[in-house]
């Protein structure tokens, strides 16, 4: 009998358990290690920000769920990798000994990167988790008492750039509502090198989109953008050209800032060393999810090691979509278990990118295939639908994980909608 350790309990880690247990059976351990008790639909979390759920809508309590289907749950940060003698130590001190380990632990936010960024200690907020989004909704309430500026986006090194755009967005589309829009000027900032590149080099038409979209709701912006600190109520950003010159200083005054961070490894790992992940802590993996140095390590979704597309003048990374993560995870459940069965790992997980963004009374779908150009699809669409199949997506996906199903969603269901046949 094999221990599977799986470490994060997201997007990828909850529906990697689920898939396994249905894979293997029961004749194998399963063990999810997860800092919180909570699993938390994390792309609802705009919504969140702005009072439009709640988090007791998008988050349960893991143990309930994970007992049903025999998986066990530690609910602590994991301290300390020991890769040579296949074990990990836990906050408690205690060691975990596994046989095949699935890093999927989502990033470390580099909020300390930048001066004066983020809500603990700085002054800006984030919708990367969903405590975030709730102390930003606290926020929010203060802020329409008083508008003032506002200004959003994405600072250097960000690699998940479709939430910043929904932010945004939401925002507009709330303050609308409350009929105080007039009152409050908007600016996005971020470090695409265009509107709409997305950390993909654009989309089908996504920058003439969402430059429009943009426009329509008033919303003035600043691309190739360094920030280089925030202080209460000022922003200052470096705007630079093709080159990578700087060619206008600018100090933003806001009342109210969301600024997505850049991501790395968590701690732990960047302490395990270069085998493992590179200089920024992402987790090095070949085609097959596997670490070459360790060959039981696998890891999946957002803290594994992707290049960027392209070189930008300002840094930018690469986004890991739900629709690669899912790939992603299935080549590991099933790599796992060739391993298991005396083969070779022979599953690949797909480069393909699938994304609904939300725009709070309307919304953007866009697929890429693969997302480094040049591609096979390269398709957006935009319409109130693609708010309608986010609720929707929403909904499916936390029943899915309280079911403990680990039906593919994207390959069933998505692809089909979009009217998208799957290109490996």
């Amino acid at each position: 009998m094999a221990h599977i350790v799986i470490i994060g309990a997201g997007l990828g880690g909850l529906p990697a358990a689920y898939e396994f247990r249905a894979v293997l059976g029961r004749g194998h351990e399963i063990t999810i290690i997860n800092s919180s008790e909570l699993f938390s639909f994390t792309p609802s979390n705009p919504w969140v920000a702005v009072g439009w759920r709640t988090p007791k809508e998008i988050t349960f309590p893991l143990e309930t769920y994970l007992a049903k289907k025999d998986i066990k749950l530690i609910a602590q940060s994991v301290i300390e990798f020991k890769p040579d003698e296949n074990s990990l130590v836990v906050e408690d001190s205690s060691t975990v000994q596994y046989d095949f380990l699935v890093i999927a632990t989502g990033p470390k936010l580099a909020f300390d990167e930048v001066e004066g960024l983020g809500p603990n200690g700085g002054y800006t907020h984030s919708v990367c988790t969903t405590a975030h989004a709730e102390t930003a909704y606290e926020g929010w309430k203060e802020f329409v008492r008083e508008p003032g500026p506002l200004v959003v986006g994405a600072v250097q090194g960000a690699s998940c750039f479709g939430p910043a755009y929904e932010t945004a967005l939401i925002y507009a589309t709330d303050l609308r509502r409350r009929k105080i829009r007039d009152q409050v000027p908007m600016t996005y900032v971020t470090s695409e090198p265009y509107i709409g590149h997305l950390g993909l080099g654009g989309v089908g038409d996504s920058k003439g989109m969402l430059e429009s979209e943009l426009r329509q709701n008033h919303i003035k912006w600043i691309c190739n953008a360094k920030v280089t600190k925030v202080e209460a109520g000022k922003m200052f950003v470096a705007e630079h050209d093709d080159a990578g010159q700087i060619i206008k200083e600018h100090e933003l005054p806001f009342k109210y800032s969301m600024m997505l961070p850049a991501f790395k490894g968590i701690d732990p790992l960047i302490k395990a060393g270069e085998d493992l992940v590179n200089p920024r802590g992402f987790v090095k993996v070949n085609d097959f999810q596997h670490n070459t140095k360790w060959p039981n390590i696998y890891s999946v979704g957002v803290c594994i090691a992707i290049p960027p597309v392209e070189a930008t003048p300002v840094p930018t990374g690469t986004p890991k979509t739900g629709y690669m993560i899912e790939s992603m995870v299935s080549a590991t459940v099933h790599n796992i278990k060739n391993v298991l069965e005396g083969k070779e790992p022979d599953q690949k997980g797909t480069w393909n990118a699938i994304c609904l963004a939300d725009m709070g009374d309307t919304g953007v779908a866009f697929v890429a295939m693969p997302q480094i150009p040049p591609r096979n699809v390269s398709w957006m669409k935009k319409g109130k639908w693609v708010h309608m199949a986010k609720v929707a997506f929403e909904k499916y996906f936390i029943n899915k994980m309280k079911k403990g199903s680990s039906e593919p969603l994207f390959e069933k269901y998505v692809l089909k909608a979009l009217g998208i046949e799957r290109l490996k």
